[in-house]
């Protein structure tokens, strides 16, 4: 891992891992997915390189024909999401050491939010369409 490798653990400590952060920056998800899997909305930060101690203890769910969620088999942790092929994951923010170091500058699926929250910070704030649209030309962008 890179010298921009930061570290993070579940509740229990069973997954301890290692993340390299695109930027110190994290973005929230209010998709319905999301807010039933970490009790409310997901604060995660977008990460290349991810080393897991040990995988053993890690608990994964196929939500989707491309991704995956993972959590801690034994606290129940919400850890990430990530891309089945491994090419992609979107840390949680509270998971790593310092969830401090992080801003929060974007918000997506609005359309899905519920009207009972909203966030004071300035973000950028995208639909679910407009998230996926843009996630797919990156993605098409990078192979191509």
């Amino acid at each position: 891992m890179s010298a921009n490798t930061l570290q993070g653990r579940c509740l229990c400590g069973a997954v301890r891992f290692e993340a390299a952060p695109e930027k110190l920056q994290m973005g929230a998800c209010h998709c319905s997915m999301c807010r039933r899997w970490s009790g409310g909305v997901f604060l995660a930060v977008e990460c290349g390189a991810l080393a897991i101690a040990d995988e053993s203890q890690l608990g994964i769910y196929k939500s989707s024909d491309w991704g995956e969620r993972c959590f801690c088999k034994t606290c129940g942790s919400t850890l990430f999401w990530r891309m089945q092929d491994g090419s992609h994951a979107a840390v949680s923010a509270q998971a790593f050491e310092e969830p401090g170091k992080f801003t929060l500058v974007s918000e997506i699926f609005v359309d899905e939010q519920p009207a009972s929250y909203a966030f004071a910070n300035a973000t950028k704030r995208m639909t679910g369409a407009e998230f996926i649209a843009a996630f797919q030309a990156g993605a098409e962008n990078t192979n191509g």
